[in-house]
């Protein structure tokens, strides 16, 4: 999506990628195979490229550092490296000023007594490194739950983070441009399902206060991590009206598709215009908006019937297979500004996909 939206500012795209089918392929216009930590390979795709950047995290920090050398890349590999470690993270946080859940580092069995001990139960133990989209997540929520952990198959290092009592789930799409030019999106609300992205909501139903102190808390992290680039920054809304920052994504991401369908300038092409050095115009929205996400074969049945369904607008990512608990695409609604519906409201346009 993000090659989409370069193509469309008359930008040439050249992927780097391991896989000869990737989707991304089917939209670029040159592309170099190989693996991301591989020297000749990160030179080869130098030396046809003028800058660098990426739209998901399961890539080599280190073959950032190395392209570093040779081409600008944005956002930096250090702050790939600080999104990849939630230990990392979490300190990162810290040390901008932000609020955060408390937590406590487990490196071994031990430091999950000290944690219980410090933090209380429930608590969630989540991997420091590779989890996403519910994986690699422990919660323990009793005793009992603790006294059956199995400690041999825990996925050390990890992190042991208090279970808030939150009121919503946000998140703001922050961009920030070379010349340190910040633009956010519409704060967002999500809902999850079975530790995916389900449903997101633009604009949350938040007090003005919150969604600019939300705004606020991301561009301030833009800055802290000088970011140049777009990054989702996700919050906890609590039920005095805190906000607690969850955790980063340096990249497009899943709570921010909606802007494909309701703003003039979405995620992807400011993401674009941010590295690729070019204005970056006010993102405004001109409509509300809801994304509901398509996960897994079921999902990917009912598209024939999403395409005859009137308001709703499809999606697809190209993969190759649609597997259980894997995201195919999502679905953008838009109604007027002002009018989004309640979570009932929006069941009843979903039309094929109320069920999911």
């Amino acid at each position: 999506m993000s090659a989409v939206a370069a193509q469309r500012l008359g930008l040439r795209v050249h992927i780097l990628t391991p896989e000869a089918d990737a989707p991304a392929l089917q939209v670029a216009s040159s592309a170099t195979i190989g693996a991301y930590d591989d020297p000749d390979v990160l030179r080869r795709f130098a030396e046809a490229v003028d800058v660098v950047t990426f739209e998901f995290e399961n890539i080599s920090a280190e073959g950032l550092e190395l392209l570093e050398t040779m081409r600008p890349v944005r956002p930096a590999g250090r702050i790939l490296a600080l999104s990849q470690d939630r230990i990392i993270e979490k300190q990162s946080l810290e040390a901008a000023g932000l609020r955060i859940a408390p937590w406590k580092p487990v490196h071994e069995e031990a430091d999950i007594d000290t944690a219980v001990a410090t933090l209380g139960l429930p608590l969630i133990l989540k991997s420091a490194r590779g989890g996403y989209d519910g994986k690699g997540q422990f919660r323990i929520r009793s005793a009992d739950d603790l006294a059956c952990l199995d400690h041999g198959a825990l996925p050390y290092p990890m992190v042991a983070e208090a279970v808030v009592d939150f009121a919503r789930e946000l998140s703001v799409m922050v961009a920030r441009g070379t010349d340190g030019n910040c633009r956010t999106f519409a704060v967002t609300e999500n809902h999850h399902a079975n530790g995916i992205l389900d449903l997101s909501l633009a604009p949350a139903q938040v007090t003005n206060d919150v969604a600019a102190d939300a705004a606020a808390l991301a561009m301030q992290l833009a800055v802290a991590l000088d970011l140049v680039g777009i990054m989702g920054v996700e919050m906890f809304q609590t039920s005095d009206d805190a906000l607690l920052v969850n955790e980063i994504a340096p990249r497009p991401h899943n709570s921010g598709h909606w802007t494909m369908n309701a703003c003039l300038i979405d995620q992807f092409e400011m993401h674009v215009r941010a590295v690729a050095n070019l204005p970056m115009p006010d993102p405004s929205r001109f409509a509300d908006a809801a994304m509901k996400n398509l996960v897994g074969p079921d999902a990917m049945a009912l598209c024939p019937e999403i395409l005859q369904t009137e308001g709703l607008a499809l999606h697809l990512y190209g993969k190759d297979s649609a597997r259980p608990g894997r995201k195919m695409g999502h679905v953008n609604l838009i109604f007027p500004k002002g009018g989004l519906p309640g979570l009932f409201g929006i069941a009843d346009a979903l039309g094929p996909l109320a069920a999911l």
